[in-house]
């Protein structure tokens, strides 16, 4: 097992990624696009050849005034950017809130008391339900870009995981790695490849039966390397696997009629969720206000069958947002490292603009093939930095369609690039959201999770770059 302790905190290592990105700044000029917009959805887009650079040239100061970016200012200004709907306060009130909702739930113990029955009563249950959760988890990636919500899934699971001999690492495996598999192989995903086929002139849905082979290889792929290492963790001696001990089964496994109706609850509350993303359109907003509902709901059931007090749901609440702020807060502080660099607007001046603008030209310069495998390359690269499916699109998009045809490549081929580019590298980048929001609420520090994933994505990236050659070799359209 890997030594925690030796490991630099998740805090550290995002400031000095600010530092470098504040340097940066200072050698890197900042330009900016023409955008045109649709009258018609008031949608902006983004004119190809029309880059220039910003008349005034600074680098980012060591601390600005007057609600202007500095290095020093990249913590408070990227926990207050964005909107209730995403990045980057929006993901941390849905964090926290969902924290003190399932503090409350977790304080009346039916969750434990629960499990240990279903595990006492189905002894071999676990051999499917991995198999079954990462397959259901990649088609939700799949058909509804689930991403944000899998943090919520994290939380529900953890405890399942734990008692039936596994660990926090097997929990975001089957919840949102295999949702960003889903969601990078997507033949309809509305948050990324719809966009991005929209942009690029493409009929939607095109290019459907390459893209469900893709699900169906990536899916499988996963499926082997969560299942094998779910084998070494099931091999550990129980301590390491951080399982329910005996004794602490011989105090929590006494299953009572409250106990049935507090998960009673639980379970028409997550089948409501389910049914607001898939049938409503649901998102943080609505997520965040559904599970604190539950909370409450849950909490009120609990005083009524006199399992806790008042006070006592008050302070579960408390703590279980407390336990999760630390997440809430690397998730604000990640997009700082956006800020710093200028933003994600094509309009405004921004080094990502630079050198989005500087790796179109170069590509251009290359065989078609090796410009198709660096398109995925540059992608992936540039999704740190905007690690959102719509919004990367919308900003690279404009630029890579045209550069396929310039290339004679398909402008199919430039959308799967970036679609696999954007979605694989959300499994390991700290500047997702959804990422750090699911290895906070299972205790999991960024390093450690980067150190055990890093050859997984390498069997990704690999596996990526051979399906886009064999689009190009088909030529597909």
């Amino acid at each position: 097992m890997l030594n925690k302790r030796s490991m630099p905190d998740a805090f550290v290592i995002l400031f000095f990624v600010v530092m470098l990105a504040a340097i940066s700044t200072h050698f890197i000029p900042a330009g900016f696009y023409q955008v045109a917009v649709d009258p018609t959805t008031n949608q902006s887009t983004l004119i190809a050849d029309s880059f220039q650079f910003a008349e005034q040239q600074s680098g980012v100061p060591l601390f600005a005034e007057g609600g202007n970016i500095g290095f020093l200012n990249f913590a408070f200004e990227g926990m207050v950017s964005g909107d209730k709907w995403g990045s980057a306060i929006g993901v941390m009130m849905f964090i926290i809130l969902t924290g003190g909702a399932f503090g409350i739930i977790m304080k009346t113990h039916a969750v434990d008391n629960g499990i240990l029955a279903l595990i006492d009563k189905t002894k071999r249950f676990e051999i499917a339900f991995i198999p079954i959760l990462f397959v259901l988890f990649s088609f939700a990636g799949a058909i509804f870009g689930m991403g944000e919500e899998a943090i919520a899934f994290c939380i529900v699971l953890l405890p399942l995981m734990k008692a039936i001999g596994y660990d926090g690492i097997i929990t975001v495996l089957v919840t949102y790695v295999a949702t960003q598999i889903g969601f990078a192989t997507s033949w309809m995903n509305p948050f990324s490849v719809a966009i991005a086929q929209g942009i690029a002139g493409l009929p939607l849905m095109s290019g459907l039966e390459f893209r469900l082979v893709m699900w169906l290889v990536f899916t499988t792929v996963g499926l082997i390397f969560t299942m094998r290492y779910a084998s070494r963790i099931k091999s550990l001696p129980v301590s390491s696997s951080e399982v329910v001990t005996e004794q602490e089964q011989g105090e929590k496994s006494r299953f009572t009629f409250l106990d049935s109706v507090l998960l009673s609850v639980f379970l028409i509350g997550i089948i409501w969720v389910i049914w607001g993303v898939v049938a409503r359109g649901y998102y943080i907003p609505e997520l965040a206000s559904q599970f604190f509902t539950l909370g409450c709901v849950i909490g009120v059931v609990a005083i009524v069958g006199k399992r806790l007090s008042v006070n006592d749901v008050a302070d579960a609440f408390k703590n279980g947002a407390k336990d999760l702020l630390p997440a809430a807060m690397i998730v604000g502080m990640a997009k700082g490292i956006v800020i710093i660099l200028g933003g994600d607007q094509a309009s405004e001046p921004s080094v990502l603009n630079t050198v989005l603008h500087y790796t179109g030209l170069f590509l251009s310069s290359l065989p078609e093939t090796v410009s198709a495998v660096l398109m995925f390359v540059f992608q992936s690269i540039f999704n740190f930095f905007i690690a959102s499916g719509s919004g990367q699109a919308a900003l690279t998009m404009p630029i890579m369609a045209p550069l396929a045809d310039i290339l004679n490549l398909s402008r199919q081929i430039a959308v799967i690039a970036f679609q696999l580019g954007d979605g694989l590298t959300n499994i390991i980048i700290p500047t997702s959201a959804a990422l750090i929001g699911c290895l906070g609420v299972t205790n999991i520090d960024w390093l450690i999770w980067a150190k055990f994933i890093w050859r997984f994505m390498l069997v990704l990236a690999v596996t990526a770059m051979l399906f886009i050659v064999l689009a190009v070799q088909l030529n597909l359209t």
